[in-house]
């Protein structure tokens, strides 16, 4: 192999006599084990760019590429956490590229692939001493690489046609995240120093749209990936509170779980000016954090901090790490409105992430009981954890509509106004809480009024987050409001952007609005995300029955998977076609199967078979089992040929929307 530190005759460049440039890569786990190298080479006079040349404000990406181009020597440090490093890979190539790699190994990891016929110096031993055998081997292999600006000459006498710093400066910013020592220490005293590189200036265009990707799980324990996933969950949530940032939605950013994107490919999609990542390591009681926040204009790691705690104060870190990114992020920060619904309970909290995974896995009725049974289990531990009782109420308001049978829809959802009332009692500017009572409130008191206070805080407490959002665009489509729906929703799908949900509720407000073309577009759009999207298929049915095409909404009321639509939808299109036969069957089996649960489709189908006081009939069924699919009343076009129906007016009356 050739060893860098005797390269041959015709290849040697002059000597460098005196101090060099140096640019070392290293893992940011590394930190540790490197920095007392680093202060042995500054010792020996040596030139390091680290956190003690960032100046305040200096531009990142352009600096780093000056520092890495015009290092004489850029040092590799090979580990068996580096090697796995796309930023030390991408720096190592640069540097080979432009014959200034020296590489030493920590623990004797074999480096990847392109980098192994390079000899790495043994540094597993050394005890920090400038004179011991591997020091001086270093020092050996930087001077015979000679300065950055000698240009080596050709056997011919020739100028070497070995490229410098590799490819366009476009090329160059590719260079990925991570590892080398600005994205780790440089980058973190420029944030915790106080020398922010501001976002603005005069003129310039805001940049403050920012993603949280999933946290990774280094625990070794797959059972933990609930607490790194609730984690950076809980640090989007810190980061939606502060007014001047623009915070993706997290079903977004879950699109980018184990992403092998670059950080400007990632960015593009997610349509956001930054990324924070990190990763979990939990043991015991103990939890190490490491996070970074990269441009995502640039590919480069702005900001980089590890944090070491005991799990009684997680809640702390969360609020460390949101306001040290804001602080990166915004020239002053506006700050956040608290950390409210928080416990002190190691177990509490640990039960409440446990329910959150399960309830946002969404995979079926025994999934959404055991997170109930967590969420449960987090209060009994700690009565005032306000967010607990927010996601117990969501739960139950799903159970109830989605499992109950009609004599226990009631109860449950007086659970669930129990315990969102509980969450905003607790924490009244959690907007979680609020939201919960917002949804239990309308879904199973049935009442306009009274859910309308909770659903607008939530909207002033949550304007940044896209569920929050989603639910409030309902609301508003539900009440009547289809301007102000279409705009909120339009919001949420800016923040969430890849989650086909926020465009399937595009679709169900503009068909709430009698927009159907405009409705079969989006719901599309949804089912191109996602094809087994439940919902979405009913929404095409619907707009396409109510434009007349009965074949096309066959078609697609056939494909629905929520099985009470699929039902509902046939009965009308069977009926429509003459089909009595398959109308019939389609109608019967809707009852067999739903009974007064569906009493709202019911009255659906009634309605459009022409038979009015029989779908009036339905629908006060409907209300008096508290079926959640009566919120709709007011903007359904199925529902139309009821409304001059003296009970039909009844009814909005008594739900507060005439």
């Amino acid at each position: 192999m050739a060893d860098p530190a005797e390269p041959l005759d015709s290849d040697k460049p002059a000597a460098v006599r005196g101090p060099a440039r140096l640019f070392i890569s290293y893992a940011r786990a590394d930190r540790e084990r490197v920095r007392p190298l680093a202060a042995a080479l500054e010792a020996a006079g040596h030139r390091l760019w680290w956190d003690a040349l960032i100046d305040g404000g200096a531009a990142f990406a352009k600096v780093i590429e000056q520092e890495l181009d015009s290092a004489d020597a850029v040092i590799v440090v090979w580990s068996a956490q580096s090697i796995h490093s796309d930023w030390v890979r991408d720096e190592a190539a640069h540097a080979r590229d432009r014959k200034r790699l020296v590489a030493i190994t920590l623990d004797r990891a074999e480096p990847p692939l392109g980098f192994r016929q390079y000899h790495a110096i043994g540094f597993e031993q050394w005890q920090g001493r400038t004179d011991s055998a591997e020091f001086k081997s270093l020092e050996r292999s930087i001077m015979a690489l000679g300065p950055a600006s000698a240009r080596a000459v050709a056997p011919d006498g020739g100028a070497d046609d070995t490229p410098g710093p590799t490819g366009s400066a476009p090329e160059r910013s590719g260079l990925r995240r991570r590892t080398m020592l600005v994205g780790g220490v440089a980058a973190l005293g420029a944030a915790a120093g106080g020398g922010l590189w501001l976002l603005r200036s005069p003129g310039s265009v805001e940049r403050n749209g920012v993603a949280v990707l999933p946290f990774t799980n280094l625990s070794g324990d797959k059972g933990q990936d609930y607490f790194a996933q609730g984690l950076s969950e809980e640090v989007r949530g810190s980061l939606v509170r502060n007014p001047g940032l623009r915070v993706a939605a997290p079903v977004s950013s879950n699109e980018f779980k184990n992403h092998t994107d670059d950080a400007m490919t990632i960015g593009r999609q997610l349509k956001v000016d930054f990324l924070l990542d990190g990763s979990v390591r939990k043991s015991g009681s103990l939890v190490r954090i490491d996070a970074t926040l990269t441009d995502a204009a640039s590919g480069f790691a702005s900001w980089s901090q590890s944090f070491d705690r005991e799990l009684d104060d997680i809640f702390a870190v969360q609020r460390e790490i949101a306001d040290t990114v804001a602080k990166a992020l915004l020239a002053q920060v506006t700050g956040s409105r608290g950390a409210a619904g928080e416990t002190r309970s190691v177990e509490a909290y640990d039960a409440f992430l446990r329910g959150k995974a399960l309830f946002n896995a969404d995979s079926g009725e025994a999934s959404d009981r055991a997170a109930l049974a967590q969420f449960n289990r987090a209060i009994a531990l700690d009565p005032k954890f306000a967010a607990a009782h927010a996601a117990r109420s969501r739960s139950l308001s799903g159970i109830a509509v989605l499992y109950s049978t009609s004599d226990q829809i009631v109860p449950t959802y007086d659970a669930a106004i129990a315990a969102a009332k509980a969450a905003v009692d607790l924490a009244p500017d959690l907007a979680a809480g609020q939201l919960a009572l917002g949804f239990a409130t309308l879904s199973g008191l049935l009442d306009f009024r009274k859910a309308r206070p909770a659903y607008e805080r939530a909207y002033a407490l949550g304007e940044g987050d896209a569920d929050v959002l989603l639910m409030y665009a309902f609301f508003a489509a539900k009440s009547g409001r289809d301007t102000e729906a279409l705009q909120v929703v339009r919001r949420a799908e800016q923040l969430d952007p890849l989650n086909p949900r926020t465009v399937r509720g595009e679709g169900s407000i503009l068909l709430a609005s009698h927009q159907y073309a405009a409705s079969i577009d989006a719901s599309a759009r949804a089912l191109a995300m996602a094809a087994d999207l439940s919902g979405a298929h009913g929404n095409i049915g619907v707009a396409r029955y109510m434009m007349g095409q009965t074949e096309a909404a066959r078609a697609a009321f056939a494909a629905e998977p929520t099985k009470s639509i699929h039902l509902a939808g046939l009965a009308m299109v069977e009926r429509r076609a003459n089909h009595a036969a398959g109308a019939q069957a389609a109608w019967a089996q809707l009852l067999a199967d739903y009974g007064d649960s569906a009493a709202y489709q019911q009255a659906q189908v009634l309605a459009q078979w022409g038979q009015i006081d029989a779908a009036v009939t339905a629908l006060e069924q409907a209300y008096a089992v508290r079926d959640g699919g009566i919120t709709g009343i007011l903007c359904d076009p199925l529902l139309t040929p009821l409304a001059k129906a003296p009970g039909f007016t009844r009814l909005l009356l008594r739900m507060g929307l005439a």
